[in-house]
């Protein structure tokens, strides 16, 4: 689920050679390895439907420097096929209120540069861009991201 929401709402924005050799086996390591030896203060949620994941997020506290919030929202995906269900604002306000929950009064998280789409969505859920830039140089690919920040309302 999580190759394949990237391979689609990276289209035209990742060079599509890195999308094509996304590797399940390399997935699916990587998350045995944030389930099992991940940091107890970040949390994964995971929505099923029909016994498939079709959403999930992480978030935890804020990891950049200087942030301006104590909390962060690592990722968010939901598979293709679950686009506009509302199972992305399900995750995404379950998401909001546990970080809520744990003392966060607002939140950060980072979208790629283009991903108009994302954009879309987090701004009708009142994140807000901040101004910020943060560049990623891989060989072959350079990445731009633009910080969102929301305020929480108290409960």
């Amino acid at each position: 689920m999580h190759i394949e929401s990237w391979q689609a709402a990276y289209r035209g924005l990742m060079p599509q050679d890195v999308l094509d050799n996304l590797s399940v086996d390399a997935s699916a390591e990587r998350w045995v390895r944030i389930i099992t030896t991940g940091a107890r203060s970040s949390r994964v949620l995971v929505a099923e439907h029909d016994g498939e994941i079709s959403a999930w997020s992480s978030f935890g506290p804020a990891r950049d420097v200087g942030a301006p919030a104590t909390g962060e929202l690592y990722a968010i995906y939901a598979h293709p096929d679950s686009w506009s269900s509302g199972i992305g604002h399900a995750i995404l306000t379950a998401a909001e209120a546990e970080l809520r929950d744990a003392g966060h009064l607002a939140a950060y998280l980072w979208v790629l540069e283009g991903n108009d789409r994302a954009v879309r969505f987090y701004e009708r859920h009142e994140w807000a861009g901040d101004g910020a830039l943060k560049v990623d140089e891989r060989p072959g690919n350079v990445l731009r991201e633009h910080r969102h920040v929301k305020t929480f309302a108290p409960e």
